[in-house]
């Protein structure tokens, strides 16, 4: 049995549907969304949005308690910072620690990878799905163990969980502060409830309403309360502001070797060998397939003696991924090169990339590293089919007969014509023999692939982009056939990127033109404000050549499947930052 570790991130993201936030005078203290003053004295209560960072522990999995020094995770630069509370975490202030102000110097993390939008404002919501892919990525979760001193395995081991919380950096009274919004909640317990007066919107709505647990764990409740109003101290206290990470250990059967591997709601073709004896019209051969409870035999299967014949079928897999057997059963003589057939069945359409923002970094990239891969490729393929047909030779079989004349007389020997006269009733008897023809067929794969910028790129052309804007991808592919009944057109490409390496992710492509005459394309991108088909190239992937690559796959014949390996590149140069630009406005406009 293989082991495998499952990461399930148990918070939910609240995506605030207020109207806009203005700016109120002292005592109101709503966000400013361009980075002005908060309550009383505008310039010494701020938080500017995106001015955030996630705090890390690592807690028991079962009751939660710290096993390691917290980590604050931030894209920006914190080194201002006057005031925090140390490291201490929301379970350790659960088990009775004290708030204590600590005006040394705060530690902090910018990991390679950036930390994904966490507080949702007026000017932008945060990703849950984000956020989740991000806390379950392996390479973070590697960076993590990496960060407090532990073994990746020994984290991931099932004995463990994450605790996440979300943190603001803050303008309050004039200092530099960060703190949880646990930490947020008790501060403004302690100050009489000041902290809520000058940064309300932020410190009891949008910062502890930004993580919560979907559901119960770790002695936290699911939050059911509302979101998108400001909540007391003690709800916050209890309920809000954290989401955990939990690595389950799930134990699933071996995988398994199988013949054929299939894709989900596929035409395919399973075939096997029949020989043993001739089989011909006069001692048929028939073949049966037993697949997912139907029954599909073919009949009439002919070879000639000491021959074979290759027999299949044409089915349809199933819309679920499973491992599956195939009985084969022979009638009339023959026998199958197997009796039974394994196929895994699986489904690509379930691991996109996640969503690049402006803000991401990967400053181990290596693109040496990124190998393009090389799957089995076969644009070819042949078969035959024996065809009998019946050589003649006719041959005059004798069945003499006496018939004496009409006197009566029998003769017994020495006759004459006298006595009567022998008559040859014989007849033509075709004593040929069932010869074999070889019906001959074949199938050709052939595809081209276009990776192009999309249009919505302000300064690309059709072969040079900055990063962090999109591309398209447009794949054509042509089979032929001489026997269409027993083959099926391309049905699947999926494509790899260079940014994860050409593994980990993929977009399963869309077919947008059936048939033998087939096309892909990506599939609508939800992340892309127009829904357009394309793929976001990430902001830091370095200047010089994009390649995609692109299998085809699921052209199927008696003689396997046909596919293709497919690359297209564009040229990396520049980033969209260079596409913005700010300048004041001019007078009267």
């Amino acid at each position: 049995m293989k082991q495998i570790k499952r990461f399930v991130l148990t918070f939910l993201l609240i995506l605030f549907t207020i109207s806009p936030l203005m700016t109120y005078a002292a005592g109101e203290g709503n966000i400013d969304t361009g980075g002005g003053g908060l309550g009383e004295g505008t310039d010494t209560n701020i938080w500017h949005t995106g001015d955030e960072g996630v705090r890390v522990t690592v807690v028991t999995a079962d009751e939660g308690s710290a096993v390691t020094t917290p980590i604050d995770l931030t894209n920006k630069n914190q080194d201002s910072i006057q005031v925090h509370f140390g490291k201490v975490s929301k379970s350790q202030y659960r088990d009775g620690a004290s708030l204590m102000p600590d005006t040394g110097t705060y530690t902090y993390i910018n990991p390679a990878q950036a930390v994904p939008k966490i507080i949702t404002t007026s000017t932008g919501g945060a990703s849950l799905e984000a956020i989740k892919s991000y806390f379950t990525d392996e390479q973070i979760i590697r960076s993590i163990a990496g960060y407090v001193g532990m073994d990746y395995e020994t984290l991931t081991g099932g004995n463990y969980k994450l605790l996440l919380e979300p943190i603001a950096y803050v303008t309050y009274e004039g200092t530099r502060v960060a703190f949880t919004a646990t930490e947020a909640a008790l501060y403004n317990q302690a100050t009489g409830g000041m902290l809520r007066k000058k940064l309300t919107s932020l410190t009891h709505k949008n910062l502890p309403l930004s993580l919560f647990l979907e559901t119960p764990d770790l002695g936290y409740p699911a939050w059911g309360g509302a979101r998108d109003q400001k909540v007391p101290d003690h709800e916050i206290i209890a309920s809000l502001g954290l989401g955990i990470v939990r690595f389950n250990e799930v134990v699933i059967p071996e995988v398994i070797e199988a013949d054929y591997a299939y894709r989900v709601n596929t035409d395919v073709v399973t075939a096997v060998t029949v020989s043993g004896g001739e089989s011909d019209p006069d001692h048929p051969v028939s073949v049966t397939f037993h697949i997912l409870g139907r029954i599909y035999t073919v009949n009439n299967v002919y070879y000639p003696e000491d021959g074979q014949q290759l027999v299949w079928v044409k089915w349809h897999t199933p819309s679920t991924e499973q491992h599956i057997t195939i009985n084969v059963s022979v009638s009339g003589g023959g026998r199958a090169d197997r009796g039974s057939i394994t196929a895994n069945i699986v489904d690509l359409d379930g691991n996109p990339p996640p969503n690049p923002v402006a803000d991401d970094r990967n400053d181990t990239y290596n693109a040496g590293n990124a190998v393009i891969p090389a799957n089995h490729q076969k644009t070819y393929a042949s078969w035959s089919v024996w065809r009998p047909w019946w050589r003649e030779k006719w041959v005059w079989h004798s069945d003499w007969n006496w018939y004496p004349t009409g006197h009566g007389e029998e003769c017994v020997r020495d006759c004459t014509i006298r006595h009567g006269y022998w008559q040859d009733e014989g007849e033509y008897v075709d004593e040929g023999w069932w010869e074999f023809a070889l019906d001959r067929y074949e199938a050709t794969l052939w595809a081209e692939m276009e990776l192009s910028t999309d249009e919505k790129s302000p300064t690309a052309n059709d072969t040079t982009m900055k990063s962090g804007y999109g591309v398209n991808i447009h794949v054509n592919a042509e089979s032929a056939t001489s026997q269409s009944s027993a083959t099926t057109p391309p049905q699947t490409a999926v494509s790899y990127f260079p940014e994860f390496y050409y593994q980990t992710y993929w977009r399963l492509l869309e077919r947008t033109r059936g048939g033998y005459h087939a096309g892909f394309e990506f599939q609508n991108n939800h992340y892309s404000t127009y829904h357009r088909r394309t793929h976001f190239t990430p902001i830091w992937m370095p200047d010089g050549t994009y390649t995609v690559y692109t299998y085809l796959l699921d052209c199927w014949t008696p003689d396997g499947m046909l596919g293709m390996n497919l690359t297209d590149s564009v040229q990396i140069s520049g980033d969209l930052w260079e596409d913005w630009h700010i300048a004041p406005q001019r007078a009267g406009g």
